[in-house]
């Protein structure tokens, strides 16, 4: 290709490096840039004993197609492995396995008729196809109006409130009729009935850091630019409409011109690299974002016998438990049984201004409840994550508020998690994303 246009992507999260893959095959001249010394974003990991793990949980469903076909793209699809998932919610101080159906019908901690009435929701919610009907529902109203009754109090509400804290009311329906939908292509099993079947969840050999490794290789070997340590502080339009960025390199400011700009940075930080239209503007905070605070701890031995536990209890500072080695074989971490405690609390929370020392001190006491035999001398390390982006709040009638992906600067386009919709955020719906704002460039 003559006169090959020069590209600038600014994020080496799945979306920016999904959408670098791709063009790179239209042999453009592609640059990376990236705040942080690695790649990855949200999925990046990190050593323990030898063994990578992402700093915040991650798996992937039989339906995560876009990243499946992205580790076909890089003839890595062998590295793909499927797990036999076991979930559970702890309520009234004992833990339910949930996985499936059957585990409803035998959920205790309802009446048999409130179990009966989840079970018969869940076949509903299943069997609608057009979820634009939702858009004028929160989850919360849908499912008190359906539902209602200790199915609603007790399970789902309290669920809801654990995920989103004092936003729980205000997440569209449409993000839970996506996330159920998820969870139902995931059973595979001999029944014939698939929403009676077990779920089944994808895990890379070695990590997701494997596929971001296999698009490193891929980089240097296709001259993609990747600069870590490399953060945009400014996006300045020129009256070419070409895109001039400044940056900073080796404590050095730098501009460099591109043809056009994908930024896949959250919202908050991109709108304070340009100054961008009021109409655009109120579009991209109408998702407010929340943040994550993730606590791996390795233990001696194992805490529970799930995968996923679901926490329906305010008194527990905590959402979610993640036992990573219930799915994983914990050889690959030095023999260590691994948990996550996870969190999604308000960028302003008081949580995020304690010390590391101070959250695992607030947590510590709590395991016990999951297993009365636990002990601190269990305990033999722990690392402590957080991201201030970790999720956005989609409300009610979102499709008439996601921001464009063509930004009102020629040139200029964005892509982040606030334009997933109606599926909740995730690495597969990145690489997707990445992947089409390839496609549109490419016909540029």
């Amino acid at each position: 290709m003559l006169n090959r246009k020069n590209i600038a992507i600014i994020g080496a999260g799945a979306a920016g490096l999904s959408a670098a893959f791709y063009l790179s095959k239209q042999k453009y001249n592609i640059t990376i840039f990236e705040s942080a010394p690695f790649v990855g974003g949200q999925a990046s990991t990190i050593n323990i004993n030898g063994g990578l793990l992402e700093r915040g949980y991650h798996h992937l469903f039989t339906n995560d197609y876009s990243i499946i076909q992205l580790m076909k793209d890089l003839n890595i699809s062998n590295k793909m492995k499927w797990y036999p998932s076991k979930v559970g919610t702890y309520i009234n101080g004992k833990i339910y396995p949930t996985t499936s159906p059957l585990d409803l019908l035998r959920f205790g901690a309802l009446p048999f008729t409130e179990r009966i009435k989840l079970g018969l929701l869940s076949l509903r919610i299943k069997n609608i196809k057009n979820w634009e009907k939702l858009e004028g529902f929160t989850a919360n109203e849908w499912l008190e109006k359906k539902l209602g009754g200790e199915s609603y109090e007790k399970f789902w509400k309290p669920l809801l409130r654990a995920k989103f804290g004092d936003y729980f009311d205000q997440i569209g329906m449409p993000w839970f009729w996506s996330k159920m939908q998820t969870r139902f292509a995931s059973r595979k099993g001999k029944i014939p009935i698939s929403f009676l079947n077990k779920e089944v969840l994808g895990y890379p050999d070695g990590s997701f850091e494997t596929i971001f490794d296999h698009l490193k290789i891929y980089f240097k070997q296709n001259n993609v630019d990747l600069l870590l340590s490399t953060p945009v502080t400014k996006i300045i339009p020129q009256e070419n409409s070409t895109i001039s960025l400044d940056y900073k390199k080796n404590n050095s400011h730098n501009t460099r011109n591109f043809d056009f700009v994908l930024s896949t940075t959250p919202s908050f930080i991109f709108s304070k690299l340009i100054d961008l239209p009021n109409e655009y503007l109120k579009k991209m905070n109408s998702a407010h974002y929340i943040g994550a605070l993730v606590m791996i701890i390795e233990l001696e031995k194992k805490l529970t016998d799930h995968y996923w536990v679901n926490i329906v209890d305010e008194n527990i500072p905590f959402l979610g438990l993640i036992e990573h080695t219930n799915m994983l074989p914990k050889r690959l971490y030095g023999n260590k049984n691994l948990i996550y405690l996870t969190n999604y609390l308000d960028k302003d929370h008081k949580y995020f201004s304690l010390s590391n020392s101070q959250i695992f001190d607030m947590y510590l006491p709590h395991l016990k409840k999951f297993n009365e035999k636990f002990s601190e001398n269990w305990i033999s390390n722990y690392h402590i994550n957080s991201l201030s982006a970790a999720q956005p709040i989609i409300g009610k009638n979102y499709s008439t508020n996601i921001p464009a992906h063509n930004t009102p600067i020629k040139n200029l386009l964005l892509a982040n998690t606030t334009q997933i919709y109606p599926e909740d955020r995730g690495t597969n719906y990145s690489i997707r994303m990445g992947k089409e704002i390839a496609e549109k460039l490419n016909k540029t």
